[in-house]
């Protein structure tokens, strides 16, 4: 087997952010994390509850960006159903984030001031609800002090901080676990909250990070490197779930 691209690597890392939920409904939003939450499925979390994009729940792993492919339904799941899982935290969503702070406080609506943005992004959309009711990780492709931030412009997804400060209410399934980049994996897990860096990619340092981070990171006293595919994990990222490499193009690697 060749040697694994950044696009997988990055893949594998979405994957592990999923390891370990059991049957709980997995929504990767964006290329790279759909591969990820359908490697974990077909390697260590099979239990992860997957679904067409419409209203059916799917046994198989399906690849990315083939509509025509075969799927099992085990299951049925209309938009209204979404809501009974979201409220009680047996959902676990992959959002992306334009900023983000070291408490994990999430920016996908606007550049700028809410009053007068300089540029208008997606919106609040399901942000609030994701990250206040069920586990929420993030997948941000390209790590600088752009989307890394002091303060984030707009808050859409709560951090720990804002969570803390808003009571049981908010923190009752309140979870972040993981931000996966084209640098590095990262975490929430220190005692206030704050944003830790697990591990780095191959051929990139800790001053790496550090430079491409508008904030403190907690940095442990041994940063580990980032797994790399096994081979089986490669075979099904090529053969089984991104035939068509789609991964590839959303990190323009080659």
């Amino acid at each position: 087997m060749s040697d694994h691209t950044l696009d997988e690597l990055c893949a594998v890392a979405c994957a592990e952010a999923f390891r370990g939920d059991g049957e709980i409904l997995a929504s990767p939003i964006g290329v790279v994390p759909s591969i990820g939450a359908r490697l974990a499925k077909a390697t260590f979390s099979p239990d992860l509850l997957l679904t067409d994009g419409v209203a059916s729940l799917v046994a198989n792993v399906m690849p990315v960006g083939v509509d025509d492919a075969p799927k099992v339904v085990e299951g049925w799941m209309p938009y209204r159903a979404i809501f009974d899982l979201v409220w009680h935290g047996r959902r676990h969503v992959m959002m992306g984030a334009t900023q983000i702070d070291r408490y994990g406080n999430q920016n996908i609506a606007c550049i700028g001031p809410l009053e007068r943005p300089k540029a208008q992004l997606l919106g609040m959309r399901g942000a609030p609800g994701n990250t206040v009711c069920h586990p929420t990780s993030y997948w941000i492709p390209q790590h600088s002090t752009r989307s890394f931030v002091a303060k984030v412009d707009v808050v859409t997804g709560v951090g720990h901080d804002r969570a803390r400060a808003a009571g049981p209410a908010a923190t009752r399934f309140h979870a972040l676990r993981r931000v996966v980049t084209n640098l590095a994996v990262l975490d929430f897990e220190t005692p206030d909250g704050a944003m830790r860096l697990r591990s780095v990619h191959p051929g990139v340092g800790v001053d790496d990070v550090v430079k491409a981070t508008g904030f403190e990171l907690t940095i442990p006293a041994s940063v580990p490197t980032t797994r790399a595919p096994t081979d089986e994990e490669l075979r099904l990222l090529r053969e089984v779930i991104d035939p068509k490499g789609l991964g590839k193009r959303e990190l323009a690697t080659k």
